[in-house]
């Protein structure tokens, strides 16, 4: 379900950002444009854990920017088929429920729910 990956990500850098800032700059851009998207070969980024390398950088002819292929770890979501996973409900319909589960929203139609058995008190 959860699992650290080792990922990689391109960065284009506009020259107005070329710099002493630079670094920080690429290091706030990888987090804002991985943190919270979904792939499906890899699941739902949840966090970056540490920036492994921001490449050298190639300026990239006729728009002056510069392209980096940072290279991270990150936590990611990924659950698969027939895994138990927790969850939230958070609205029920005659159609079935929707939960959270984590960043997911998932659907459970009223046509597959298992009733869990509760032992009561009384016998």
């Amino acid at each position: 379900m959860f699992f650290i990956k080792e990922l990689t990500h391109t960065i284009l850098l506009h020259p107005s950002y070329f710099g002493p800032r630079m670094l920080n700059f690429l290091e706030s851009k990888l987090y804002q444009d991985v943190e919270g998207t979904c792939s499906g070969q890899f699941g739902y980024i949840i966090a970056v854990v540490s920036i492994l390398d921001i490449g050298k950088g190639m300026v990239l002819s006729g728009s002056g920017q510069a392209e980096f292929i940072t290279r991270y770890r990150a936590i990611v979501f990924k659950p698969f088929k027939g895994e138990v996973v927790d969850g939230v409900v958070n609205n029920v319909n005659k159609m079935g429920f929707f939960a959270d589960v984590g960043p997911l929203t998932v659907f459970v139609s009223h046509q597959v729910h298992i009733l869990p058995f509760f032992a009561s008190g009384t016998s």
